[in-house]
């Protein structure tokens, strides 16, 4: 088995630095920091993430290995996210485990952080093209309050009013007031209605965070309808929390005070209708 240097295989090389195969995270090397993407055969989890951190290369790309039990196979990815480390994952039936190389030219992406999509890369691109992005392009950093991923899903024209998704109510701006929808993903409890009511949209869906006890996450539902605020959550297993996106593509409504009822939203809706139901006038 070749040791040392030989492990690494470098698939391409630029002023900026080098694409780099290697079969393991593992044989990542303190000279691969700051400038190598190192495309490792390896799947992506927290312990390999470990291993990869501590070297800091410019960007990571590993194997899905088919996500597993909990996501175990991907966490990593927020792991480097955490880092501000580009990374992505290859679906695993695209490639051979454990051959570096084999990844490069033949992988195809799954899966990817938010400082890789920064940088251009896509799901469906192939390994050796978001290599090759990730060594060309730097994500630019922000702080946390920044990262909010705020998106225009829908527009109406008559009334001008917008379906906006972001992370998190917390990030909704002057402008949202008594105008937008927004498709957020943090809890309904009682610590979001201060900032339902700092923006006070013109309607809401949120997360219902799996209710919990007493079902504090939706709580905030019926405070603030005595604010004349009409929103709805999602069932937390049907969207991600923390991706607003996720929230308006995937979600299925699980409770909605009488404000949104008075609109159209329903129960079991997809969160995306019932977006489009609180748009109208209340």
């Amino acid at each position: 088995m070749p040791q040392g240097a030989e492990l690494q295989a470098v698939m391409l090389e630029t002023a900026r630095g080098r694409i780099v195969a290697v079969d393991s995270a593992y044989d990542v090397r303190p000279e691969n920091r700051d400038r190598d993407v190192l495309v490792n055969a390896s799947y992506c989890g927290v312990l390999p993430a470990r291993f990869l951190g501590e070297q800091a290369p410019r960007a990571a790309i590993g194997v899905d290995c088919a996500i597993g039990l909990d996501g175990a196979g991907i966490a990593g990815l927020w792991y480097l996210e955490a880092l501000a480390i580009p990374a992505a994952t290859a679906d695993v039936a695209t490639i051979e485990l454990g051959n570096g190389i084999d990844l490069y030219e033949t992988g195809v992406l799954s899966r990817l952080n938010a400082p890789a999509a920064a940088c251009g890369v896509e799901a469906g691109m192939t390994v050796r093209e978001a290599a090759a992005l990730l060594l060309e392009r730097d994500p630019e950093l922000q702080r946390a309050d920044e990262v909010t991923h705020r998106t225009t899903v829908h527009r109406d024209e008559a009334s001008g009013r917008e379906i906006v998704c972001t992370d998190s109510i917390a990030f909704g701006l002057a402008g949202d007031r008594g105008r937008n929808v927004l498709c957020t993903a943090g809890h309904t409890g009682r610590s979001a209605v201060p900032y339902l009511r700092e923006v006070s949209p013109h309607g809401f869906i949120c997360s219902d965070g799996g209710r919990g006890k007493n079902d504090a996450g939706i709580a905030g539902l019926a405070i603030v309808e005595a604010d004349g605020l009409a929103g709805a959550t999602v069932d937390a297993r049907t969207a991600r929390m923390g991706d607003g996106l996720s929230t308006y593509e995937d979600g299925v409504i699980s409770a909605a005070n009488a404000l949104a009822r008075s609109r159209g939203v329903e129960v079991g809706q997809p969160a995306a209708a019932a977006a489009l139901a609180l748009l109208r006038e209340g």
